[in-house]
């Protein structure tokens, strides 16, 4: 049984770390788009929700990580 816990614990370390990567290309590529004029707003909009709801997932993951890290 802990065999399995320690496999979720490590696929849940694995998918912040892709989360984050993620998070911080949107990151990248909103600073791209916003030094070119004119650009388009609606795939900034889109971007900046994308990364929302990253951020999200990113949060969710470290509370559940979390009580592992203290134990």
């Amino acid at each position: 049984m802990d065999h399995d816990n320690d496999d979720n614990i490590k696929s849940l370390r694995q998918r912040l770390v892709e989360l984050k990567s993620e998070h911080r290309d949107l990151d990248d590529v909103i600073a791209q788009i916003g030094e070119t004029a004119p650009f388009d707003q609606i795939q900034v909009k889109r971007l900046k929700k994308r990364k929302l709801l990253l951020k999200d997932q990113i949060t969710r993951i470290e509370s559940r990580l979390l009580p592992d890290i203290i134990a």
